[in-house]
């Protein structure tokens, strides 16, 4: 695999490159990948993210699994105190006005209910496209966040917490305030643009 020269090449860190097989091309965001993968004329090619990128141009890349862009992960912040899982879904919310979350999510203020154990009956749940794990980390420190009492995440966690009998007590959609994709109808006419961005 060839990649292509670029300028400013730490400005690439956290996008994504697709092989293509005859070419590669760098710069994409993980939702305009999404786009590429349901195509099938590109359905053989192999995605990578751009975990660094040096000045001199050399840039540390991670292979990443087709599958995982069709999977959603999360983060889940467990309280026995009800009162205190409010405050952890409050503060959270504030924290998107001070840095916006790098993708959309679903937050959830959740009472799981007389089953549930004692120390994880109130949940607040940050549900995400599964690519995004590294960015929401990352955002979650950046707003310095620090909620529940036991905290779990990952993509079994969504499907283990998300479809037991619950009560969703406040429910808010995040929107993403990183980089914007662009429409499909503008991916797909530069799939053969070596620099995306």
């Amino acid at each position: 695999m060839r990649l292509p020269s670029v300028e400013q090449p730490e400005r690439y860190r956290g996008l994504y490159l697709y092989d293509f097989g005859e070419w590669t091309a760098l710069g994409y965001t993980a939702e305009e990948i999404a786009v590429l993968l349901e195509q099938p004329e590109y359905a053989d090619g192999k995605v990578y993210r751009i975990h660094n990128a040096r000045p001199d141009g050399t840039m540390e890349l991670a292979a990443v699994a087709r599958e995982r862009f069709d999977l959603e992960s999360g983060m889940f912040f467990f309280r026995q105190d009800p009162d205190l899982a409010a405050d952890d879904y409050d503060r959270l919310l504030a924290a998107t006005e001070e840095i916006p979350a790098p993708c959309r999510a679903r937050l959830w203020l959740v009472d799981r209910g007389d089953n549930a154990a004692e120390t994880h009956r109130h949940l607040v749940s940050l549900v995400y496209p599964a690519e995004f794990d590294s960015e929401i980390a990352g955002w979650l420190l950046a707003v310095d966040y620090e909620g529940g009492d036991v905290v779990e995440g990952g993509i079994s966690h969504v499907h283990q917490h998300l479809n037991e009998a619950h009560e969703v007590l406040r429910r808010t959609q995040l929107f993403a305030g990183g980089r914007p994709a662009r429409s499909a109808e503008e991916i797909l006419a530069s799939v053969r643009v070596a620099v995306q961005r």
